[in-house]
């Protein structure tokens, strides 16, 4: 039985003895001892060290596989308002810097919503739906993968960003609290949630309503607003509706801190031309 002190394999050593290491040149600790002109020496930092970090980020971030190859170059801009969506993105990613450990962060929101919500268009009679829908389509438009394409830049640029999908989300949440084990899963996943440098909300205010939820919402958004650190978000409803869905005090927050970062989509859903 292996022992928990026991430094685990690597990968199987070469014929000729060599670790298979993903970096030779500093056997993947990250650190080369070099010598300085006083002949002693000393540890520098290996060339490999950045792309290493960007790697643990992106893992660390959560981005479905349905958007691992989303980026900026492949965003479709063939419509007004998905040039008006890129636009305002590129704008915004233009608030975030990093000189060196110095991390510029933007403190307002970005959100993509909907002219006419979800919830509305369930409201209505039946027959009234789909021409409704049709009208005011804000499904497949694009907003998650710009969203997502946002989020690995700034992962590549040294910030730390979690990204969440609401149903999931949520789910997790709820799930935690009911847990025996003193609040220790729930915390851990509200600290995360709270503290990244931004969070990346997909599909907000999509899970089913219920009081609990909503203490959730507005636990994660107030305490984002109350540090200034900023929520990326997109959602199917309308303000009115997504109000009514995370609550009114989350959602007065969470659309006030988006000052001019805040758009209604509308358009065609790009999913169905790909299906059909």
């Amino acid at each position: 039985m292996n022992k928990l002190s026991e430094k685990p394999k690597r990968q199987e050593e070469h014929g000729d003895g060599r670790d298979d290491y993903e970096c030779p040149q500093c056997k993947d600790t990250e650190l080369i001892i070099k010598r300085d002109e006083q002949g002693n020496e000393i540890a520098v930092f290996c060339e490999c060290r950045e792309r290493k970090a960007w790697k643990r980020r992106f893992k660390q971030a959560l981005i479905p596989d349905e958007f691992v190859h989303a980026n900026f170059e492949n965003f479709k801009r063939a419509t007004q308002y998905q040039q008006s969506m890129y636009g305002m993105t590129l704008e915004y990613l233009n608030e975030f810097k990093k000189d060196g450990g110095e991390k510029v962060i933007s403190k307002h929101n970005l959100g993509f919503i909907a002219v006419f919500g979800e919830q509305r268009l369930r409201d209505l009679p039946p027959h009234e739906r789909a021409p409704m829908k049709q009208k005011h389509n804000n499904f497949g438009v694009g907003k998650t993968h710009l969203q997502i394409a946002l989020a690995k830049r700034l992962i590549k640029d040294g910030f730390n960003v979690l990204v969440v999908s609401d149903v999931t989300f949520m789910d997790e949440l709820i799930q935690a609290r009911m847990m025996n084990d003193e609040g220790e899963t729930l915390n851990k996943l509200l600290y995360g949630a709270i503290n990244a440098d931004v969070l990346v909300w997909d599909d907000i205010g999509k899970a089913k309503w219920s009081e609990a939820k909503e203490a959730l919402y507005y636990q994660i958004i107030n305490e984002r607003y109350r540090k200034q650190k900023p929520i990326v978000f997109n959602s199917n409803e309308d303000r009115g509706t997504l109000s009514e869905k995370i609550g009114y005090a989350a959602a007065s927050r969470l659309l006030g801190q988006c000052g001019s970062y805040l758009l209604e989509v509308e358009g065609d859903d790009f999913r169905l031309q790909k299906s059909g």
